[in-house]
């Protein structure tokens, strides 16, 4: 359990929210608004499919100047979508932005609150090996692009822990909602 189980219980509490990483997918899938442009800048990565994630990750992985062109094409979009989901979902008075690279991107000077979802490092190690395609090395090459979880745990103003029962990670939702619902209160 993390991320995405935190998500699924902020939507199952009734709030909105928006998965960058699912907004990437669609973006990069079948007929996706970023796949021209990827495939000017990446030739051979892009196919009637969408894009083809291993052969994009091993041009951009492990090579800063890639990934900044990447990122260069990708980040403006989901912006551009994220700014539409809030716009969409303006009567509620609460959202979540699931956004991995949100502290990477300088993200967090955009939000009112930025709560962090956190496991040991063990915890993520076996989390993230379980995904198909993942290898040791590729684990390494990621988490060498991401701001460690100890500096995010630093910077955030509320922690999750995922690295505990469901029903434990549950309540501490349960009760940032209730706050954040009593603070809001006019």
């Amino acid at each position: 359990m993390g991320k995405s189980a935190v998500a699924s219980m902020f939507r199952a509490a009734g709030v909105p929210v928006f998965d960058a990483d699912a907004e990437v997918h669609r973006l990069q899938g079948p007929g996706g608004a970023l796949l021209g442009a990827i495939e000017a800048r990446f030739p051979g990565t892009t196919g009637p499919h969408g894009v083809d994630r291993p052969a994009l990750g091993a041009r951009v992985i492990g090579q800063p100047d890639e990934m900044k062109a990447l990122e260069a094409i990708v980040h403006p979009a989901v912006a551009a979508s994220r700014r539409a989901f809030i716009a969409h979902h303006s009567a509620y008075r609460i959202v979540v932005l699931d956004i991995p690279l949100l502290f990477e991107t300088r993200g967090e000077r955009q939000m009112d609150l930025v709560a962090v979802v956190s496991a040991s490092p063990f915890i993520q190690r076996r989390r993230v090996l379980r995904r198909p395609g993942m290898t040791d090395q590729r684990f390494a090459r990621i988490r060498a692009t991401q701001m460690p979880d100890h500096q995010k745990r630093l910077r955030a103003d509320v922690i999750i822990e995922t690295g505990c029962p469901k029903w434990r990670t549950r309540a501490q939702v349960s009760r940032l909602l209730a706050c954040l619902r009593r603070s809001l209160v006019r």
